[in-house]
């Protein structure tokens, strides 16, 4: 037998030839699908793939929740409402919300409504924060959704806010206004003012009026009725201010006025009349400023008590050559501020009895009759601090000095109604 003899290339020819065949083979293996044996089988020839892409497509699509979840903040928002995460779901119910502060961690309580398909934190934001929230709900087959939103609150610096008073459920007396001091500048008067809504039960017509760019009060054109009830909502979220500049509170308030009393001071006979309800309940002896500092006329609104106080003379320009307070006694009992400006009607220990009534002596205050420590209750300025409310009114008449400017302290009764409602933006 004649014994042929492969010749180099010969051999490389059929290497070639057989790598082209394993390949051949390795790619119908790998992209045939079946993975039912050798694709020239009579078994396996002319078979098709068992699943196309589309086929897989759909039974993707059976597979996936009827479910639907919206976050609110979208995904990847900033400037943001501090009130503004929400989380909800549709053709299901949430079955887990988790919210974070991204920074530290710190989860947000919140409250998932009783039919499972709401969520919402329990309280206001923090500013300029950034937020994660992850969401899974299911539909009625079992069948769950995730998704997943992160987003960053409104800066300080982009925002404002109002402070208020009075407080929340507290009762006042008839002369407090509503008072809200912005901080910020605003110069979209309207669009704020709009946002802010006073209503009372005493049917009294409230108008607003602006002192200057960051204080905004509300009162009738008469004193508060007693009471009666007011209430304040401030939809100020979102509400652009100043350009670039939006509030962040949807607050409501509300505070009931208490019985009528307006006690007025004669600075000329010394005295000060209280009338409760129409009726006349004490009248006391007091020393209102001296000559060289009198006291302003015009009706002054109880804005804040304090048992004890210190009073420096020097922190209301009142100095001696050497720069040091004209005054400055430490426990001063049983003061209540009427002013801004300092001006105070308070309890005066350090003067002698006979000073009440015959004498003005102070630097601008009304002074009352009272003891070192605060603790007589039968002294006059006792009486006084305790039977008084915020928001009470003293008129102080037949003092040589000027009445005192509307905005110094909640004093706008001293403005008269049209000029009043005149400062208003609607």
């Amino acid at each position: 037998m004649e014994k042929r003899v492969m010749t180099d290339g010969k051999r490389r020819r059929s290497v070639v030839a057989a790598a082209a065949l394993l390949s051949g083979v390795l790619a119908l293996t790998a992209c045939g699908g079946d993975g039912g044996g050798g694709g020239d089988s009579e078994a396996g020839a002319g078979k098709k793939p068992e699943k196309g892409q589309a086929q897989v497509d759909r039974a993707a699509a059976e597979e996936a929740s009827d479910a639907r979840i919206v976050i609110t903040p979208k995904d990847g928002e900033d400037n943001t409402s501090i009130h503004a995460a929400r989380v909800s779901v549709k053709g299901g119910k949430l079955t887990s919300v988790t919210m974070k502060a991204a920074a530290t961690g710190e989860e947000v309580e919140g409250t998932l409504a009783a039919d499972g398909t709401s969520w919402k934190p329990n309280g206001q934001l923090e500013r300029a924060t950034q937020y994660t929230i992850s969401a899974k709900a299911e539909d009625a087959d079992g069948r769950a959704v995730h998704e997943n939103s992160t987003f960053t609150t409104v800066s300080p610096d982009n925002s404002f806010i109002g402070y208020f008073t009075p407080e929340d459920g507290s009762t006042v007396g008839v002369g407090m206004p509503v008072s809200i001091n912005f901080d910020k500048g605003i110069t979209d008067k309207k669009a704020v003012q709009s946002a802010i809504e006073v209503n009372s039960t005493s049917g009294q017509e409230i108008v607003g009026h602006w002192f200057g760019d960051t204080r905004l009060d509300f009162r009738p054109k008469d004193y508060w009725k007693a009471g009666s009830k007011v209430t304040v909502d401030l939809n100020l979220d979102g509400v652009e201010g100043a350009e670039g500049i939006t509030g962040v509170q949807d607050k409501s308030f509300s505070f009931t006025v208490g019985r009528s009393q307006i006690s007025t001071v004669d600075v000329k006979t010394k005295t000060m009349e209280v009338v409760r309800d129409g009726k006349t309940v004490k009248t006391f002896k007091i020393s209102a400023g001296a000559p060289a500092t009198p006291t302003y006329n015009g009706q002054m609104v109880i804005s804040e008590k304090f048992k004890e106080t210190r009073m420096n003379g020097a922190t209301v320009g009142f100095t001696d050559d050497d720069g040091k307070g004209e005054y400055d006694i430490p426990d001063v009992p049983h003061a209540m501020r009427l002013s801004t400006s300092g001006t105070f009607i308070h309890g005066n220990y350090w003067g002698a009895d006979s000073v009440f009534g015959n004498v003005n002596t102070s630097h601008g205050c009304v002074g009352l009759n009272d003891v070192k420590g605060a603790n007589d209750p039968g002294q006059d300025g006792a009486w006084f601090y305790d039977n008084s409310l915020l928001g009470d009114v003293v008129v102080v008449k037949n003092s040589p000095d000027k009445h005192i400017a509307p905005d110094n302290g909640l004093n706008g009764w001293n403005m008269p109604w049209e000029e009043w409602k005149a400062g208003s933006a609607l």
